[in-house]
């Protein structure tokens, strides 16, 4: 257990008001806020933040990402425990990818974690939100990736036409009707954009498929998170656009993973 004696807010002062603001790991989170804070009032204030309902990410200013720590800045879509199935899905569709790309990237989280795996690849990351683009960069600049700012593949250089290996889209997938169903960390503090896949989730990953294949190298491979009952529908996706689908779930993170692959030939 941290040592809280170094600051006037006491451990169990802390548990208490995380616990009586509906976190359900106060204890864990208390010990997270105490080993970051460097001063009585930076640790108040975090602590107010988080009571808050600030995500605690965005408190912290980092999450820990397939045993990486990935800085998240506030408004940045959080990465997810469940992303790492996608991770692991395509290091396992790919290990020798040479080239990815991290489209919808937010943090950069998932591009960071499959160069780390990989061992080295060249990375290009694009986002929308002027804000996640920011932060990608602070944390995929140290794997030689790029990061670059615009609409799904508006933003790539027209270089890597045909020539990606791994292409991972965590594209929004909620129902525009069910976005206010959301915890309010998420739909207050993460962007929209990064939340809301239309009318049945689904509107960016249509546009995501359409376009794939033609960045693509043979057999390289397009992943996507997807909710399960999309998964029908986001294969259709899938095979309408010229790859070969398949479906992975993981029970252990409730995360459901679809993919396409591009012929070989």
């Amino acid at each position: 257990m941290f040592s809280s004696s170094r600051f006037s807010i006491d451990l169990p002062v802390l548990v208490g008001r995380l616990r009586a603001a509906g976190c359900v790991f106060a204890e864990d989170e208390a010990e997270l806020l105490l080993a970051a804070a460097r001063t009585d009032t930076e640790l108040a204030a975090m602590l107010d933040r988080r009571v808050e309902g600030h995500p605690l990410e965005h408190v912290l200013g980092w999450a820990e990402f397939c045993g990486l720590r990935i800085t998240v800045d506030p408004g940045v879509f959080v990465p997810r425990r469940r992303t790492e199935f996608l991770v692991r899905e395509a290091l396992a569709a790919r290990p020798d990818a040479a080239v990815v790309v991290d489209l919808c990237c937010g943090s950069g989280a998932v591009g960071a974690a499959l160069v780390a795996a990989l061992g080295g690849a060249e990375l290009h990351a694009a986002d929308v939100e002027p804000a996640a683009v920011r932060c990608a960069r602070r944390n995929v600049t140290g794997t030689g990736g790029l990061v670059h700012e615009g609409d799904l593949f508006a933003a790539l250089p027209g270089a890597l036409r045909g020539r990606v290996d791994l292409l991972a889209a965590n594209v929004p997938y909620v129902p525009t009707g069910e976005v206010g169903l959301l915890p309010a960390e998420a739909r207050v503090h993460e962007p929209l954009v990064a939340l809301d896949g239309g009318a049945d989730g689904l509107d960016v990953l249509r546009r995501v498929t359409a376009g794939a294949r033609q960045w693509l190298a043979p057999g390289g491979c397009l992943l996507f998170e997807t909710g399960e009952r999309q998964a029908a529908a986001a294969v259709e996706a899938v095979e309408r656009s010229g790859l070969v689908p398949h479906v992975a779930t993981s029970e252990e993170l409730y995360a459901t993973v679809v993919s396409g692959t591009r012929p070989p030939v």
